[in-house]
């Protein structure tokens, strides 16, 4: 799963290049950024590195983002929809009723839209992308969490008791901890993870 690419050569109709709009120009500067921040790592890359690369003077590029922290922000929200866009997608072809087979695919799910190896995620692994990787994982639980209890655990509800209180909070934690535990165990089984998953839930698999 990588981020998708802009379209920064667009022509107008006689074939010429024209200037870029806001959008284009700015989905430019964020697809920039990724392969600055896969190349240096993220405390190695300034906004002055993007905006030469990207071609624009830096006064042009406070016009797109106040400050670094914004387009980092701005680089997250491409990956984390991205994983949003395959979790729905899991989520539609969930088995009514089958407990089981959410559990095995979820787990899949995990592995290939977080652990892929695609230069972003290898890039993130590294040491210099650490507190990018912490960004990442904290917005994916944020966002996955906020979807699921709008979606997943609704359908469940109406089959079973939910036993357990604080859900934000404990799915929030269960997302972080599971990314965590796969990416220093990535050999683990994947139905040990189900249990823990179903056991940290108090799911009804009977």
């Amino acid at each position: 799963m990588s981020a998708s690419r802009p379209n920064i050569s667009k022509k107008d109709p006689g074939g010429a290049p024209r200037k870029l709009d806001y959008d284009d120009r700015r989905a430019q500067i964020i697809e920039t950024a990724c392969e600055l921040y896969r190349e240096r790592g993220l405390a190695r890359t300034s906004i002055k590195d993007v905006a030469q690369r990207v071609g624009v003077s830096r006064t042009l590029f406070y016009h797109y983002f106040p400050d670094k922290d914004a387009l980092t922000s701005a680089v997250m929200d491409a990956y984390t929809s991205e994983f949003l866009e395959a979790l729905m997608h899991w989520n539609e072809e969930r088995r009514e009723g089958d407990i089981e087979h959410a559990l095995s695919s979820v787990v899949k799910l995990l592995r290939v839209c977080l652990f892929e190896n695609d230069p972003f995620h290898i890039a993130l692994a590294s040491q210099e992308n650490a507190e990018l990787y912490l960004m990442f994982e904290n917005r994916v639980a944020d966002h996955a969490t906020k979807y699921i209890l709008d979606t997943t655990v609704r359908d469940y509800e109406a089959r079973h008791e939910i036993r357990i209180d604080h859900l934000y909070e404990t799915f929030y934690i269960l997302i972080m901890g599971v990314i965590g535990y796969l990416r220093q165990h990535p050999d683990a089984d994947d139905s040990v993870i189900a249990d823990v998953i179903a056991q940290t839930l108090h799911m009804d698999r009977s």
